[in-house]
């Protein structure tokens, strides 16, 4: 196996955009009760692509992926994949527009997790990791000792952070308007093994959130970084279909 893929993130009980096939964690306070800090961070919409030595993967790391909207960080993985021994660094690749597309937005791949070997790597040795491959991480809402929060307050914070607009300006890709973010992850500030990340990671997604239907992989589009956008007028510097001024 050249890559294990992310584990699943159980749901907190009251997020409301699950599907069939999620998993809820109902004993979430126990587990956070067990933590000694959280990281909250803005949870992006785009694909999970994973960079370790062997290549890059998407969602299934069944095999290193060649979609079309993977070939600028394949690019760049090529320039760090001897460098990158055991570490395997996951993140956002927001390359392609899903559900939200984002008018502010200054990189493509946004880090939210590194994994080395059996270990998930703590969020400073994320921020590391990041850092020294050159790639911004996740949006960071707050960092939160346990012992300061009751489970009422926690969840009134996820939910206060789920009624706001994403950091990077968030529209919505099917009514053209301003949304909320995609959601929340909640995560062990400390690094924890691979076989207890269950315990350890918590998410908020919002209601109805994927909009992406069977046929966008054949009719998707790049997403537009900050200085594509006249700010003035709202609207593009650059035609949308070619790529050109």
């Amino acid at each position: 196996m050249l890559s294990q893929k992310y584990n699943r993130t159980y749901h907190y009980p009251f997020s409301p955009g699950t599907t069939s096939d999620d998993r809820i964690n109902h004993s979430y306070w126990e587990d956070i009760q067990k933590i000694k800090t959280l990281v909250h961070t803005e949870k992006l919409d785009g694909e999970n692509n994973c960079l370790n030595r062997f290549g890059v993967f998407a969602r299934s790391h069944a095999a290193p992926t060649t979609s079309p909207w993977t070939n600028q960080i394949r690019e760049r993985w090529e320039l760090i994949k001897h460098d990158l021994d055991d570490i395997e660094l996951f993140g956002e690749n927001l390359y392609a527009v899903h559900s939200i597309e984002y008018k502010r937005l200054e990189s493509y791949y946004f880090v939210f997790a590194a994994r080395c070997l059996d270990k998930w790597l703590s969020w400073d040795e994320v921020k590391f990791y990041a850092a020294m491959f050159d790639f911004p991480t996740v949006p960071e809402l707050a960092i939160q000792g346990v012992t300061d929060i009751t489970q009422q307050k926690l969840e009134q914070q996820i939910l206060s952070w789920a009624n706001e607009p994403g950091t990077f300006g968030t529209m919505d890709t099917k009514t053209n308007s301003d949304c909320t973010r995609e959601g929340i992850v909640s995560r062990n500030v400390g690094e924890y093994t691979v076989n207890d990340f269950p315990h350890n990671v918590f998410k908020y997604v919002r209601k109805g959130h994927v909009k992406t239907s069977e046929h966008w992989t054949r009719n998707w589009k790049r997403a537009r970084l900050v200085w594509e956008i006249n700010t003035k007028k709202g609207e593009y510097n650059y035609d949308l279909e070619t790529n050109t001024k």
